[in-house]
């Protein structure tokens, strides 16, 4: 067995445990988020180091420490008059059968296809290993212990794992070891990705979404706000480079399409479709939910349901075309306001610019979406040079509106029928800048809302992107699954990323001195325990690992021939 680090003195499980290090071990070795192992008399606990302080036998020491040069003096004070604590939170422990040999750990080494050996982790067969919430504390002078790699496999299994869809989000800060997340727990519940600006958002993101894709944990819609997830996307640092999108990893698997096609072009995407919607597609809930940036008071948005009361669909299309004399009238004959209408009708003509918007469309693009999805593709929308706010919230709101209710009509029919041929895809609906849609001041009124409450009711979940999520219902927080979060400074964002997590407060610690690059803190619903990983790099490796043949390797009749076959799959 490995060297003790230390003896548990202290603790309490609502507190956590305080422990004394050894006066061999350095107490710089020490990082908040460490993962470390405590064997207790009949149980294991795992636990995540929380705080690291410095004690004292006496207050004399204090008030007169040994001179810097007296390195002899502080010799003999080491360990003894002076010593290093931590502080530990259980999260997981792992109960022993004394009447068995000790519970021993069972590992079997085996060979994978690419021919690197990967040990297997596994409980005795007997049975006598189980993990458990912790419901009680070790004893005194239990003795603490560096994780092992066998911990880690007994905690976060292996991504090679026939019984799981595990999948690799990266490595314990320390060790080189795989820290997996299940993907089948991940896509049961909506998540969220956290973290403030320039600390890798995008690329945990990207790193999720190719695990789900490459294991068919569930069909992904991705609304791509920024161009980055579909097609290459620059990547952050001194040096110019790009990394793959998830068409260039996938390109048998993911369609995008795009509301900017010469935008999408200039960057090289080579089968985009075009998408457009149409005036008679917008309802007055997704006025609503742009009303700020549009401009829209409320009586204008009562005005506009008045509108709709008597023209259906088309009210949109009415009231651009309608005369001061028409407003007149209809505003005698349906009590309307005069006022609230003419304005509604001079910021809804902002409409008239966007290029994706239409008086009516041929084709019924959102049908078309659903079709790819229920075959079993991956969408990305992207959106161009119509990234803007307006842009973004209302497209977004109106695909995913209809999106959503068809998937109720199919999981209606599914619980009616029984029969596993009308279950629906399971759908992981990204979106970015989530609080604009998930805020408490609308949250009630907008689809978003009500799918992260659902759960997984209706086969729909939320991945939500955020680097504010302070602005986040709290209702709705505590409904997020799993949280990824990397580095965020402001103390409301850190405090509502525990929203609803028990423990949390000892947890914030280590939020708060993760690295701004690389390094996130995993917690929640597809996790056995919060854990602090270095994410796991997005680069060539990666791409070997995970992706399909890349479009760059393929010649263009190749090309060509795999996006005829993916209309292929959806009749279009």
């Amino acid at each position: 067995m490995d060297k003790p680090l230390g003896s548990v003195v202290q603790g309490s499980l609502s507190q956590g445990l305080e422990v004394k290090l050894h006066p061999d071990v350095s107490v710089e070795d020490m990082r908040v988020g460490k993962f470390l192992v405590v064997r207790g008399v009949r149980s294991d606990f795992f636990c995540m180091l929380t705080d690291v302080s410095l004690g004292t036998s006496s207050q004399r020491i204090v008030a007169d420490p040994p001179s810097p040069d007296d390195t002899f003096l502080q010799a003999v004070l080491a360990g003894s008059g002076t010593y290093g604590t931590i502080n530990l939170t259980p999260m997981l422990m792992l109960t022993r059968d004394a009447s068995e040999s000790g519970g021993t750990y069972v590992v079997a080494d085996t060979n994978t296809k690419k021919g690197s050996a990967i040990a297997s982790f596994q409980a005795q067969t007997s049975g006598d290993m189980e993990l458990l919430p912790v419901k009680t504390v070790p004893s005194h002078f239990s003795q603490v212990y560096d994780a092992t790699e066998r911990d880690f496999r007994a905690v976060f299994g292996w991504e090679d794992d026939p019984h799981r869809r595990n999948f690799a989000i990266g490595q314990p800060l320390d060790m080189e070891v795989p820290v997996c997340i299940d993907l089948d727990r991940f896509v049961e519940r909506s998540n969220g990705v956290f973290g403030k600006s320039g600390t890798g958002k995008s690329f945990l993101t990207r790193l999720l979404l190719s695990g789900i894709i490459r294991r068919q944990a569930a069909v992904n819609l991705i609304f791509d706000m920024h161009s980055e997830y579909g097609w290459e996307a620059v990547r952050e640092g001194k040096q110019f480079s790009t990394v793959k999108g998830l068409r260039q990893l996938f390109p048998g698997q993911v369609e995008m399409y795009t509301l900017d096609p010469q935008s999408t072009k200039r960057r090289g995407v080579r089968d985009a479709q075009e998408l457009y919607l149409s005036y008679d597609q917008i309802e007055v809930q997704d006025i609503f939910l742009v009303r700020n940036e549009l401009g829209l008071s409320e009586a204008a948005l009562d005005n506009a349901n008045i509108l709709n009361a008597e023209f259906g669909n088309s009210w949109i299309v009415q009231l651009l075309n309608m005369t001061n004399e028409e407003i007149q009238m209809f505003c005698e004959e349906r009590k309307g306001h005069k006022g609230s209408i003419m304005s509604l009708q001079r910021k809804l003509m902002r409409l008239e610019n966007l290029k994706y918007l239409r008086t009516a469309c041929p084709h019924n693009y959102v049908n078309q979406i659903l079709q790819s999805l229920d075959a079993g593709k991956h969408v990305v929308i992207e959106f161009g040079s119509q990234s803007d706010m307006l842009s973004y919230m209302l497209v977004t709101n109106m695909i995913t509106r209809r999106i959503h209710a068809a998937y109720v009509r199919k999981a209606e029919t599914f619980l009616q029928t029984k029969n596993t041929s009308d279950r629906p895809q399971q759908l992981v609906i990204t979106i970015e800048e989530a609080h604009r849609f998930l805020d408490p001041a609308i949250v009630q009124s907008t689809i978003f809302g009500t799918i992260a409450r659902e759960m997984r009711k209706y086969f729909v979940t939320l991945l939500v992107v955020d680097q504010r999520p302070s602005g986040i219902d709290n209702e709705v927080m505590s409904q997020i699954g799993t949280r990824i979060t990397a580095l965020l400074n402001d103390e409301k964002d850190i405090d509502a990323i525990f929203t609803g997590v028990s423990g949390g407060a000892s947890l914030r610690s280590v939020l708060a001195k993760l690295d701004s690059k690389q390094q996130a803190l995993i917690l929640g619903h597809a996790v056995p325990m919060p854990v602090v990983v270095r994410t796991r790099p997005y680069d060539e490796t990666f791409y070997r690992e995970i992706g399909d043949t890349c479009w760059e390797e393929m010649s263009d009749e190749e090309v060509f021939a795999a996006a005829e076959a993916a209309k292929a799959d959806i009749g279009f």
